[in-house]
């Protein structure tokens, strides 16, 4: 393989070729020229094309046009290259939330021909010394606000050199960037040199580090982002993911990008300031979680959201009770998606006029999915199994023997179980280790999640097997969050145990019910549900 990394480590690093996915590139538009770096398709061929002044970048208060983008970018890639001596398939760490300056950095580090590895705001010294130590990582570029935890993770680290933005100080990235010229020669990277190292969110255990090249960073564009999502130039893009996690980085970067769209990026989503963000820069897109969703319909008629046109939901399942409050809120359906670090970027999700409630879509263009039995025989309609999926990207870990448990025979296994219809729509059931097997009975966690969360009282919740060894089996126990002002006592366990067992099979009510005031969750807003399965067991 030809490459343009003078450090070959993450090449040097990649699975064997035999533990590889089957890539497919069925597409005209999948089949790239053999260099090519993807910021000079997202961000300087708008310029060129004569859209500089378009806007580009936005937060509540900085508007950057895709000429300002690009010329930021341009600094801050020979602070790079001639002040920190970067070179070619280096690691560079970014850590910051979502502003202007975090963009123009991962940006620029595409532009250097360098790989990505960009953390979570709220990660702590042990996990960024994880990814430090996994990546080998020597440079940084960190918002001096969130500079401690960084420092105390690399303090004993020789050569780490890191840079603070976001600051006055005479050393720091705004004022390197003063000294330089705004022009800068992309590296001509090879299709299948890494661009980025994306960590994932912790919810089974240790982070597994997914390597993707720059051929992967457009493929993502060209099937989900043109495909399904369909942005326009005239859209502003907003949403709650951090752009270290995938969905952040395609939602809020990748795709408007690439769409000539501008992207409003709020160092804060919560579900109010997200709403307040909508209605004042009159946001056309949305990306979020179900469980922002689900607050955002409660204030939907405190604010003018009539400017929406597209509302994407991923990271978790989307429960049809949220799906269809929304609709009746705003007149919108919520696009459903699901996606992986692995795959970089959603692989089943529906374009507005195609969605179906409940459903989490069709396979995207350019990728295949499959159920298959643990066997990896393909199921018939409607029966349930391993989803597996193909597509242009797919799962390479960095040195890490799951490469084995997520790739078979070609396939990626994502870890989730589903059914498909006879129409080539997927069907969530649950995580593959959300199963619930209980007196010899298969129980769906989500189906009675769902059930739960449709009584008025229920905010959240989360149902996992409880070990039952009197009887050698398990029972369903729910984790429940109850709205303000309910009373969480042992007359509403029994409520919900009989609102549930009206909807679904007596069987599938949850045994025990325990009241909680929140659950546990990854920075990206998934549900921790590997610690409350330890939780229950130790009961």
């Amino acid at each position: 393989m030809v490459t343009a990394h003078a450090d070959t480590f993450t090449r040097d690093r990649l699975p064997p070729r035999e533990s590889w996915p089957e890539f497919r590139f069925d597409l005209p538009e999948l089949r790239y020229p053999e260099r090519l770096n993807c910021a000079q398709r997202l961000l300087d061929r708008h310029v060129l094309a004569g859209n500089g002044d378009r806007p580009c970048v936005m937060s509540p208060t900085v508007v950057w046009t895709y000429r300002e983008t690009m010329h930021a970018a341009n600094r801050i890639a020979r602070v790079l290259t001639e002040d920190l001596g970067i070179v070619p398939g280096n690691r560079v760490l970014l850590r910051a939330p979502n502003t202007p300056m975090m963009a123009a950095c991962w940006l620029a580090v595409m532009k250097a021909g360098a790989v990505a590895v960009t953390t979570m705001p709220l990660y702590r010294a042990a996990e960024l010394r994880y990814m430090i130590e996994k990546a080998r990582v020597r440079v940084a570029l960190c918002d001096a606000r969130l500079a401690g935890e960084l420092a105390a993770a690399c303090a004993d680290i020789d050569g780490f050199t890191t840079v603070h933005f976001e600051s006055k100080a005479a050393g720091g990235l705004e004022a390197r960037m003063s000294g330089k010229a705004g022009d800068f020669k992309n590296v001509q990277t090879a299709i299948d040199d890494v661009a980025i190292i994306g960590f994932t969110s912790g919810t089974t255990g240790t982070p597994k580090a997914a390597m993707h090249f720059h051929r992967d960073v457009l493929a993502t564009c060209d099937t989900y982002g043109a495909k399904v999502l369909r942005a326009r130039p005239g859209d502003i893009v907003c949403g709650s993911p951090p752009l270290a996690f995938t969905f952040g980085l395609g939602g809020l970067l990748l795709f408007p990008l690439d769409a000539g769209a501008a992207t409003l990026l709020l160092e804060k989503a919560a579900p109010e300031p997200l709403v307040q963000a909508i209605e004042r820069h009159r946001v056309t897109v949305v990306f979020t979680a179900p469980i922002a969703y689900r607050a955002m319909t409660e204030l939907a008629d405190a604010y003018d959201l009539r400017s929406l046109r597209t509302c994407v939901s991923a990271g978790e399942t989307l429960p049809l009770p949220i799906w269809e409050a929304w609709r009746a809120k705003t007149g919108l359906e919520i696009m459903d998606g699901i996606g992986s670090t692995e795959m970089l970027h959603i692989f089943i999700g529906s374009p507005d006029g195609r969605i179906r409630g409940g459903s989490t879509g069709q396979a995207v263009p350019g990728y295949m999915a499959e159920i298959h039995d643990d066997d990896g025989n393909e199921l018939p309609p409607n029966t349930i199994g391993r989803l597996a999926v193909k597509g242009p990207t797919g799962c390479r870990y960095l040195d890490d023997e799951r490469q084995g448990t997520y790739v078979r025979n070609g396939w990626n296994y994502p870890g989730d179980a589903y059914r498909m219809d006879e129409d080539g729509y997927f069907w969530y059931v649950a995580r593959t280790d959300d199963m619930i097997v209980s007196a010899g009975y298969n129980i769906s966690g989500p189906e009675v999640e769902q059930a739960l969360l449709a009584h008025d009282d229920v905010r959240e919740c989360a149902v996992v097997a409880k070990p039952d060894p009197v009887h050698s089996t398990n029972i369903v126990k729910a984790f429940v969050v109850l709205n303000a002002g309910c009373d969480a006592g042992e007359a509403k366990c029994q409520e919900l145990q009989a609102f549930v067992r009206a909807r679904i099979a007596s069987f599938k009510a949850p045994r025990e019910i325990e009241f909680v005031a929140e659950l546990p969750r990854t920075e990206t807003g998934k549900v921790q549900r590997f610690r409350l399965r330890r939780q229950a067991a130790c009961e």
